[in-house]
Formats: structure tokens, sequence, C-alpha cells
């Protein structure tokens, strides 16, 4: 029997696993952001507006928030399923789930016309895509990492990290096109907004065609020909593993906290709300998106070159690295936002993307080498599904607080670099297991020496 580690049968294969979960990544992603972006240009307008202004905008990102909530639980399913049944069904059903969520938002009657009802089924749509996408960064991240060669599973997990600053370049590139070109003005509040959410459908289509065609997980199928799937893998993971998903998560929130700056909608309010409504920016809307999608593409590139880069150097000096990048630049970005000049803005925004993706390139290969074959589905998705909620989850609303309260952004640096720091400390205590045997005989291998305190497993 051939090593579940060992690289594909083919490079055609290994070429086609790669499609596979950056282009279903990427769709999945751009559903995710195209809603979290909504929710700061036009949400509280549409479906919030007898709050208020202010209040509005904390509502709609209290929803970017909620959806954050129902991820673990779409992670608790599809880690149990992914791990009895296989990588690669859980796939299709995720994307489906998710692209069906996001169609029918574009749809959606506004509250003018319905009333309550409006912001209930806006809430109820974000929970499904919460569900959605609980479930499908662990089996996205397992079918890269666990297809690749050896020595290369930093480069094959990037795939579909990159998925995600490509899922925001996409989402604020067509709200960009939306309010800056077919339906500018009044026209982007009455209709234009729906289309970029109406194009998943085409999206879906795509997905499911590249992913179907990929094969299951080497190391799934070894599992299932042993007959070695675990019966209930949650109850095994927190069982014997539930410090490290702890600290795990934190590194995690760290990233997503930050990242929610731009990929939540913060960075998009904070910059466009009119001075005269309270804002402190007052920037025209479509020079934000198209800074924001621009600032993407440099993310995707630090993302592609950390797991690159994490193959050579070990995941967590990359980590350390992209900690420090961050927390060099936190302290800058607001100041620059400030200016109201696009271009400071966009270098603002780029100087950011370098410690995202110095902190999340890599993270599909740490978090497949941190747990054992027969969990790992549970393992990786639960993880990231708590490091979201402590990190990302409501980022732009805790922000938008602090910004009311204090009258000053200086307040949500702070904020960011406390959660940085934090997430700084729980990746110095984990110990670099680069390179650790994924099959699963080496399961008891897998399981000693996480932390820095215990002997090493390698």
């Amino acid at each position: 029997m051939s090593s579940p580690t060992a690289a594909p049968t083919s490079q055609r294969e290994l070429r086609r696993v790669a499609a596979a979960t950056v282009i279903g990544t990427t769709i999945e992603w751009y559903d995710f952001f195209l809603y979290a972006s909504a929710a700061g240009l036009v949400f509280a307008e549409l479906f919030f507006k007898p709050a208020g202004g202010q209040a509005g905008t904390i509502i709609a990102f209290a929803t970017v928030g909620v959806s954050f909530l129902f991820r673990p639980l779409g992670a608790f399913l599809a880690g149990h399923f992914g791990d009895r049944i296989g990588r690669k069904a859980i796939l299709v059903v995720t994307l489906i789930l998710m692209g069906v969520a996001t169609t029918l938002i574009g749809v959606l009657p506004t509250y003018e016309q319905v009333g309550m009802l409006a912001p209930i089924l806006l809430m109820l749509l974000r929970i499904l895509q919460g569900l959605s996408t609980g479930g499908e960064w662990g089996g996205a991240v397992l079918m890269a990492v666990e297809h690749s060669p050896e020595g290369q599973r930093g480069r094959m997990g990037a795939f579909p990290q990159i998925g995600v600053p490509i899922g925001l370049l996409l989402a604020s590139g067509m709200l960009a096109l939306m309010t800056g070109v077919i339906s500018p003005g009044a026209a982007f509040l009455e209709w234009g907004w729906r289309v970029p959410f109406l194009l998943s459908f085409v999206l879906i289509i795509v997905g499911l065609v590249v992913r179907r065609s990929v094969e299951e997980s080497p190391v799934f199928t070894e599992i299932s020909e042993r007959k070695e799937q675990t019966k209930v893998p949650v109850v095994q993971l927190f069982k014997k593993h539930w410090l490290l998903v702890i600290l795990a998560a934190l590194t995690f929130a760290g990233n997503n906290a930050a990242g929610y700056m731009t990929t939540g909608g913060y960075i998009q309010n904070y910059a466009t709300t009119p001075v005269a409504d309270g804002g402190h920016v007052g920037m025209e809307r479509t020079p934000v998106l198209l800074a924001v999608a621009a600032a993407s593409v440099v993310w995707l590139i630090m993302t592609f070159l950390a797991g690159v880069i994490s193959d050579k150097i070990g995941r967590k000096n990359t980590y350390i690295a992209g900690w420090i990048a961050f927390l060099a630049v936190v302290f800058i970005l607001f100041p620059l936002v400030n200016t109201g000049n696009v271009w400071l803005l966009f270098l603002g925004l780029s100087l950011f993307a370098i410690g995202n993706g110095l902190t999340y390139g890599q993270q599909a290969a740490y978090f497949a080498e941190l747990f054992p074959a027969s969990i790992r589905f549970s393992g990786v998705s639960i993880t990231y599904a708590i490091g979201a909620i402590i990190g990302g989850a409501f980022a732009p609303m805790i922000s938008t607080w602090l910004v009311a309260q204090t009258g000053t952004s200086t307040s949500v640096a702070i904020y960011i670099a406390i959660v940085m720091v934090v997430a700084f400390v729980a990746t110095l205590l984990l110990r670099d297991r680069t390179d650790i045997p994924l099959g699963p005989e080496h399961e008891e291998l897998q399981q000693k020496g996480h932390f820095i305190w215990e002997k090493a497993a390698v």
C-alpha cells in the first residue's frame, strides 16, 4: 500500500486538487465577504433603517458576527461526517449551501417592503452562510494538504488560503463596478447591490464541476480501507486535545480579528460614512472599494508566499514574522485612512496585508499537522470556527462601538493590537510540527509534543 503522504499519482491530479480547492474556496468567501461588505454599505439603510444611523450600522455588523456563532455547528457536523465518510462529499454540500443562501439574499425584500420580516429572513440566510463556512475550510485544506508531495504542504495548503483574498477581490471588485459604473448613486441602493449576490448562482455551478472532478484524500482513503474511522471524532478531540484546540484557535483569532477590519466591511463603512452622519472620513464608495480590492492582491501574494516560505523555515517562524509585521503597522493604518486620500488608504491596507498574509498562508498545513488523521477534519474545522468567533466575529461591531464611545480610531488599533499579542503568545507556546507524518500509522507520534514544555515528537 502506498504511503498517504506521498505525491499523487500524477502532476495532473495535483493541479486538479489545487484548482478545486482554490476555486471552491474563492466562491465560498466571495459569498461571505460580499455580505460583510454590503453590511457596511447598504444593509443598515435597507434592512435596519428604523434603528437609525450608527445603531443601524452596529446591528448590520452584528448580523455579520451572528453567522460566526453558527460556524462551530457547521464545523461539528462537517467534521463528524468528514472524518466518517470523507472530505470530498462535504466540500460539495458546503458549496451548494453557501451558494443557495447567497443567491436568495439577492432577491430579499427590504424593510420598507415587508417590515420586520426582511431583517429576519436576512438573518436566517446569514446563519446558513455561517453553517457552510464552518465546514468548508476544513475540507478544502485537508484535500490540499493530504494530497501534498513531501516537503510541499505549505505551498499546496496555500491554494485554499489564497481563495480568501481572491474572494475579497471579487466581492470588492463587483461592488465597485456596481457603485461606480452600472448602478451609481441611488440605483445601487435600489437594485445594484443585488446583482453581485445573484452572480453567486453562476459561480456555484463552476465550483461544483471542478470539485466533483478530484479524487478523495489519500489519507482518508487509507483510514477507510483500514476501517479506522473514529465513531464520534468530536468527543475524542476534546477529550485528548482540548488545550491544543484553544491555543491553536487563539493563533487564528489574531489574524481573523485584524483581517476583518477590511474583509468584515469595517474599513469600508468607516471610510465612506459622511461626516454629516457622524462619520470621520466621508470618502466615495467606489474608490474605497477599489483600494480594498487592490490591497487584497497584496494579501493574496503574501498568503501564497507564506505557505511556500513555511516549507523552508517552518510554520512557527513564519507566524512570528507575521505577528511582528502586523504589530509594526497596526497603529499606522487608521492615520492613513483618516487622511481621506485613496492612495494612502491603499498604502495602509497593503501594509496591513503583509502581516495578514504571513499569518494565514501556512495555516492550512499548520492546523493539519496538529491533529491525528482520524479526527483531523473535526480538529481543523472546530479550531478554525472557535478562532473566528474569538477573533473576527464581532470585530467590526466592537470597533464601531469603540469609535462611538471614544471618538477616536486609536481605540480600535489598541483593541486589535491586544488580540494580536495574545495570538503571538499562543504561537510561542505551540511546538513547530512542520512535516510531521500525516498518515494513520503515525497517530501515536502525532499526539505527542504539541507544546513547548513537552518532549518533542520529531
